[in-house]
């Protein structure tokens, strides 16, 4: 174990922050998964406290080992990824999956593991290092939208319309945070209004088509519009109820919360380890431990922001941001979906939420942001002993 701690690199206080936002999801989710152990017929909750501390030991590893891989790295295999996730979304796609008559192709069978992975969670980072390395390549040239089209928009928009049918909400975050990197990147403002326009355009013809043909591809449309609807209206929709109860968890654990384990919305909430987790901590912590909860993400944002300044190339700033900043916006969704500011979008609370590919795809894009900062100490250890010739002296003989 010292061996481990001893060949961690990167920032320490965001290996603290992440540390502390897995350890505090433990009771939270354990106390939650009484509600799934009945829905699920059994009685056992703490098998799905075991699941979640497997799903987190196998995200830490997944950090550790990647934060070891030199950034640059990332530049290629963001190019073979690619296609690969490409394949992958339409496998995806084309399983066909429906609950209720709608979309829900969201994950694929992992063979002889027995284990589901959500293809769209490992596209999102993949994409945002693929459009970190083009912004980087094309620094301090001129180029023209259409000289763009091809090497940047087409795989994003490819990505984007197979995430679309089955999953609104993330297809909506991941082209948002695409045009955030591209405008941190340079990207001229009069061409990326072009793509924001033709995203709403295509989105809106995406709609009508579903709307006009509804037996023609399966997809999610009207429980998009459902959730709009009951989000801006007062119609008891399923939405509804869960924000009601999310709203009363949250009123019932008022400062001090009820305590470990003493929810009583997490019998009714559908989605309290996933989805409304929030809500739970905050009916058993109270409000200061949610507040607990926001700091640690916006104080994760604040090294985020360290790390992409400090970095010595234009794609490891690029880098960072565009895998940072996915993490604490979907965070920041979750919490105002919890205190209804926000539609219900089914975005889980990253590495406090259960679910396995969630808790992955947040580590591997951890482990690359530490990757980036491993290189800034390795750069200043560098420094420090060309300024020291009596350590290179010792270590020589």
């Amino acid at each position: 174990m010292q061996t481990v701690f001893k060949n961690i690199k990167g920032d320490r206080l965001i290996w603290a922050i992440v540390a502390l936002l897995a350890i505090l999801s433990f009771l939270p989710v354990y106390s939650a998964a009484s509600n799934l152990a009945y829905r699920g017929g059994g009685s056992n909750t703490f098998a799905f406290f075991v699941k979640h501390f497997v799903h987190l030991v196998l995200g830490f590893a997944i950090m550790y080992g990647v934060h070891k891989i030199p950034y640059r790295y990332f530049k290629g295999l963001s190019l073979i990824m690619i296609p690969v996730v490409l394949v992958l979304l339409t496998l995806t796609m084309m399983q066909g999956t429906k609950i209720e008559g709608a979309n829900a192709s969201r994950w694929i069978q992992i063979p002889f593991v027995g284990m589901s992975f959500q293809t769209s969670t490992l596209a999102a980072v993949v994409l945002m290092v693929y459009v970190a390395r083009y912004m980087s390549k094309i620094q301090d040239k001129t180029i023209t939208f259409k000289e763009s089209i091809l090497p940047l928009w087409f795989p994003v928009f490819l990505v984007l319309i197979l995430i679309l049918p089955a999953n609104f909400s993330t297809a909506a975050i991941i082209f948002l945070m695409v045009t955030m990197l591209v405008f941190l990147g340079g990207y001229p403002l009069k061409y990326l209004a072009v793509i924001i326009g033709s995203g709403v355009v295509v989105l809106t013809l995406f709609i009508l088509t579903a709307k006009a043909f509804p037996d023609a591809m399966p997809n999610r449309v009207d429980t998009w519009m459902g959730r709009i609807e009951s989000f801006a209206d007062s119609e008891d929709t399923e939405e509804d109820y869960q924000i009601e109860k999310a709203k009363i968890a949250i009123a019932t654990g008022e400062i001090w919360g009820l305590g470990p384990g003493k929810s009583l919305q997490k019998n009714f909430l559908p989605q309290s380890s996933s989805d409304f987790i929030f809500a739970i901590i905050i009916e058993e912590y109270g409000l200061l431990g949610g507040f607990m909860v926001m700091v640690l993400y916006l104080w994760l944002l604040f090294r985020i922001v360290i790390v992409a300044q400090k970095s010595e190339t234009v794609f490891g700033k690029l880098l960072v941001f565009g895998l940072g900043l996915p993490i604490v916006f979907q965070a920041l969704i979750n919490m105002a979906v919890a205190v209804e500011l926000f539609p219900v979008t089914g975005q889980t609370l990253p590495l406090i939420s259960s679910g396995g590919t969630s808790i992955w795809m947040t580590c591997l894009a951890v482990g690359i942001i530490l990757s980036v900062s491993a290189k800034r100490e390795e750069i200043k250890e560098q420094e420090l002993r060309d300024e020291n010739p009596l350590e290179i002296l010792s270590e020589t003989i």
